[in-house]
């Protein structure tokens, strides 16, 4: 969007928020950075108003520019009403002009889990990010929201050769390479279609959960699917911003697969095939982000994104090195990034 054309949204939006705010507007300032197009601005009201269905007050309200044809905020009205409807802290929406582009929603504070999350802090914390994550999952219904099918999941998966590979790298895969990407793509889909099916956000980490009453309050979820059941917990746990050591992301897991058998929910009835399902979901979401983060900076002048890349490489390197199916794709890594080879099995 270019300079000239978001001075003319963001004044639509003024003119928009006029007719529909509660109260009047005493201050409107940018609210958070966003990996879409999408901006969001936090309203100060000169008064604190009722919120609609909710036993609450609220002082600010959150506006939401997402211009089209770039966003469509349809899903990010239905997936509010269905989360909301799970028992999960979504925003509210309170109105929306669908055809431009403009939401106003309540305002779920300022401090992510991000901010928040330290070793005190992170049993707390994630243990309620779980009883939301499971009361979204215990909701589940095919048919409503669209399927996370193979060609989602290999569209994902490519963003890696085209964009973390040829982009970032500048490196050209050779027939060998491609094959070996090819066959490790075929197995890692095939694990990821096997698991049982819910309800998935698509990117539960710890800049997308806010820090809230009720707590967790949830956002960006506009991309959410019907698929793989070890997907939100994959991101939950392997975040790609902040890193726990695998003995807490095995306690963490634990916790939450005996959660889901209380609630009957279709996870594996043995945990070691849970956490397997776990990791190989993991390579998916990590070969992804790889390939997302890649495209932030070389196409959307996004930066930051890179020095996140790190940690997400040692997710994926430490999966390859647990399973002799994905040592190929170790040794890719290994030759497109010029290190020495890693060696070591345990399943």
């Amino acid at each position: 969007m270019t300079g000239a054309s978001a001075d003319e949204r963001f004044e639509a939006l003024r003119t928009w928020l006029a007719a529909h705010l509660p109260a009047p507007l005493t201050e409107i300032a940018p609210a958070s950075n966003d990996a879409s197009f999408r901006r969001y601005f936090r309203i100060s009201l000169a008064r604190t108003v009722a919120v609609p269905d909710r036993d609450a007050q609220a002082g600010t309200l959150i506006a939401v520019d997402a211009p089209p044809p770039r966003e469509d905020c349809r899903p990010y009205v239905a997936v509010a009403r269905l989360l909301c409807d799970s028992g999960v802290h979504a925003p509210a929406v309170l109105a929306s002009d669908l055809e431009r582009g403009f939401l106003l929603v309540t305002d779920l504070g300022t401090r992510t889990y991000l901010d928040a999350l330290d070793g005190a802090s992170a049993p707390k914390l994630y243990g309620e990010a779980c009883a939301a994550l499971l009361r979204l999952q215990s909701a589940s219904r095919e048919g409503v929201l669209p399927p996370y099918d193979e060609t989602l999941l290999r569209r994902e998966l490519n963003l890696f050769p085209d964009w973390y590979v040829a982009r970032h790298l500048g490196a050209n895969l050779t027939d060998a390479q491609r094959a070996t990407l090819e066959s490790t793509f075929r197995l890692v889909l095939d694990n990821n279609l096997a698991q049982p099916r819910v309800f998935v956000h698509r990117d539960y980490h710890s800049r997308n959960l806010m820090v809230s009453e009720p707590n967790p309050g949830v956002l960006d979820f506009q991309d959410a699917v019907y698929g793989p059941i070890t997907y939100d917990l994959v991101s939950l746990l392997r975040d790609a911003y902040i890193e726990w050591d695998e003995e807490q992301q095995l306690d963490w897991a634990v916790r939450y697969w005996e959660r889901a058998r209380d609630a009957a929910l279709p996870v594996r009835a043995d945990f070691a095939d849970f956490w397997r399902d776990f990791e190989w979901m993991g390579v998916q979401r990590q070969l992804k982000v790889l390939g997302i983060f890649a495209r932030l900076s070389h196409r959307d002048g996004k930066h930051a994104y890179l020095d996140d890349m790190p940690r997400v490489m040692r997710y994926l390197r430490g999966a390859c090195v647990r399973y002799r199916e994905l040592a190929p794709l170790l040794s890719l890594l290994d030759g497109i990034e010029k290190r020495q080879p890693v060696v070591g099995y345990t399943f």
